[in-house]
Parts: C-alpha cells; sequence; structure tokens
C-alpha cells in the first residue's frame, strides 16, 4: 500500500517549498491544505478577522491559485484521507487532525526576534504561540523532526528549547541556491531596493515615513525601488512613498529575489530577504543584526535541501520509531552538538 502524505502549507513561499519536496518523495500519495485551524482560530479566520495571516487574504488566495496552477491534489484541512506522515510549515498551531501523525516541520526562513511578546509566551507559556509570531518556531515539540536552514540556527533553536535529538539541519529550500537569482530577466539595474515589513498589519509600530526618509538618505539620488510585503496595506503604503520618496518605483507583487540580484544596495526592515542580500555580496541595510544573520545563513547545497528533506521523510515512513534517533543523528553535525 502507497502511504499519504499530508504538505501543509501556508505562504507562497511556504507552498513552494513544500511543493519542492513533494516533488522528490517518489511514489507517494502527496495531497496539499492551505493553513488551517480550528476552534476560535477557525472562526476569525472565517470572519475574515485574520486575513492578514496565512489563515486567510492575500496568503490563502495565492497558496489555491498555486495549488490549482500546478495541479496539485488539494485536500482541505486534510480531511478526505488517512495521513501516514504530516509535513507542515509551521508549529504555532497544531491542528487537532494531526496530532497523533508522525510529522515533519520544515522552517521556512528567518525566524522573529525575541520581543516583548515573545517574552509574555515564554513566562505564560500557556498562551497560543502565535502571539509571539515566528519566534515561537518550534517550540511546540509536537513534531518528529524539525528540519532547519544551517548549524547556527540549530544552536538557536536549542537555546530556545528544542531538543536537541528533534533538530535536522537539512537546509531550506528557495534559500539553499541563492546565487541562482543573478540570472535574471527583471528589467532594472543599479538601484536601491527596500523590502518592507507588514509591523501595522501585525500590530507593531512602524514609523513609516521615518523610514522612506532613511531610505531616501541612503539612496542619494539612485533609482528607489521599493517591494512591499504580500500582507501589507498596499494603499496606505504605496501613498507614504509617493509622499515621501516621490519618483520611486513600488511593486506589490512579483519574486523579491532578482530584484535583490540586480539592486546595487538593498535596505530591508525584518525579512528573510535580507539573507538573499548578504549571501549576493550586497551593501546591506537592515533592522536585523548582519553579524548574527551570517551565522544564521541557510546553508548553501546548490538546491539539494527538497531531496535531503524527502529522504528524511521516506526513512521516517519505513522505519520504526526506535530508529528514529538513527535518522535524527545523520542529519546532526557530530561531535560538536553531541557535546551539548
Amino acid at each position: 500500500m502507497t502511504e499519504n502524505i499530508l504538505f501543509i502549507c501556508g505562504s507562497l513561499n511556504q507552498t513552494t517549498q513544500m511543493h519542492k519536496i513533494a516533488k522528490q518523495m517518489g511514489d507517494f500519495n502527496c495531497y496539499f491544505t492551505p493553513y488551517y485551524a480550528d476552534g476560535f482560530e477557525r472562526l476569525f479566520a472565517h470572519l475574515g478577522w485574520l486575513d492578514f495571516t496565512v489563515l486567510g487574504g492575500r496568503h490563502m488566495r495565492e497558496t489555491r491559485k498555486y495549488l490549482a496552477e500546478n495541479g496539485l491534489a488539494l485536500d482541505n484541512r486534510g480531511e478526505k484521507h488517512k495521513y501516514d506522515l504530516v509535513v507542515t510549515c509551521s508549529d504555532l498551531i497544531i491542528q487537532n487532525n494531526i496530532r497523533a501523525r508522525r510529522t515533519v516541520l520544515i522552517q521556512e526562513g528567518i525566524t522573529e526576534p525575541e520581543g516583548r511578546l515573545y517574552k509574555l509566551y515564554k513566562t505564560f507559556p500557556l498562551l497560543p504561540r502565535y502571539i509571539a509570531n515566528t519566534a515561537t518556531n518550534g517550540l511546540s515539540n509536537a513534531y518528529d523532526l524539525f528540519c532547519v536552514a544551517s548549524e547556527g540556527y540549530l544552536e538557536h533553536f536549542l537555546r530556545k528549547g528544542v531538543r536537541l535529538e528533534k533538530l535536522a539541519v537539512t537546509g531550506i529550500p528557495n534559500f539553499d541556491n541563492l546565487s541562482i537569482h543573478l540570472e535574471n530577466s527583471f528589467p532594472y539595474r543599479d538601484y536601491v531596493l527596500v523590502a518592507t515589513t507588514p509591523y501595522r498589519e501585525t500590530f507593531r509600530g512602524d514609523d513609516r515615513p521615518a523610514f522612506i526618509q532613511h531610505c531616501v538618505q541612503i539612496a542619494a539620488g539612485r533609482p528607489l525601488i521599493f517591494k512591499l510585503h504580500p500582507t501589507e496595506n498596499t494603499t496606505r503604503a504605496t501613498r507614504e512613498i509617493n509622499t515621501y520618496a516621490p519618483g520611486a518605483q513600488v511593486y506589490t507583487q512579483g519574486n523579491i529575489n532578482p530584484m535583490i540580484a540586480n539592486a546595487e544596495v538593498v535596505i530591508t526592515q525584518q525579512s528573510t530577504c535580507t539573507f538573499v542580500a548578504l549571501a549576493l555580496n550586497k551593501e546591506t541595510h537592515s533592522f536585523l543584526d548582519k553579524k548574527e544573520l551570517n551565522r544564521l545563513m541557510p546553508i548553501q547545497n546548490g538546491g539539494t535541501s527538497a531531496k535531503r528533506i524527502a529522504n528524511i521523510c521516506q526513512r521516517l515512513l519505513r522505519t520504526s520509531m526506535p530508529v528514529l534517533e538513527q535518522i535524527r543523528k545523520g542529519y546532526r553535525s557530530r561531535p560538536r552538538w553531541e557535546k551539548i
């Protein structure tokens, strides 16, 4: 009998990562679902109150469109089949129908800094993990293996309390072969690119006028391009850019990686694409600590992360639980991390 695997998607980045992994799974029955929730979160998503998250809005629309355009088998909420394995993009919510399943968690990209909401969750761990956004990724421990981007991130998640035996350094699809973006068809070059972050949409403070004016100063007369985050209020953000950076181009759609590859300077607030800028040796300005980002940088393995993760999934399906630790050890650095 061929096993069934459920891939729980989220943002378009998370969805494309899941697709890349599924392509490496051979003859297994692979099904896909947009991200979903139970209880109050399901109700709030239905009411449209969570459209700024992967539970609705643009993220949901783009995921459904991508799954349809690529002819991927849809099983909404994973309700049609019994699953032998679940591969999920996030453990901020552990859905009721996957709690008894073998589960592999995939790191999407950069994780949020450990701000006030993260400290609140650590003080009161009965609060939902998602109050601190991706700062609490991996903290559920409700999975068999967590595939992470790099040795630096392994250390990062260990410090946060993730168990060593559950961590596998595999690299992550979409960020494991960043030099590929140097060859692209984006029509502009030698500009200053700004990648914004939806602070306000996720109830965090953002002095956007001051930030835009700072970007204008860095540009110093060079062409300026803004790429807005998918969940931003694009009308408001575009109006602000037109006011404080007249003449700047604004993109609300499209792959930012070719834009980064052709830029002379990259400015970010708090974004995974900062990794792309650093990997391509761009002059980078960010709210994030560049030294720490270099330590966390996803490993560049020529685009083989999806295959490595698929191999983990296949072995997990084919082995008994006592052998699981052997699989985990195969993707840990040794002897360094065994000393911890």
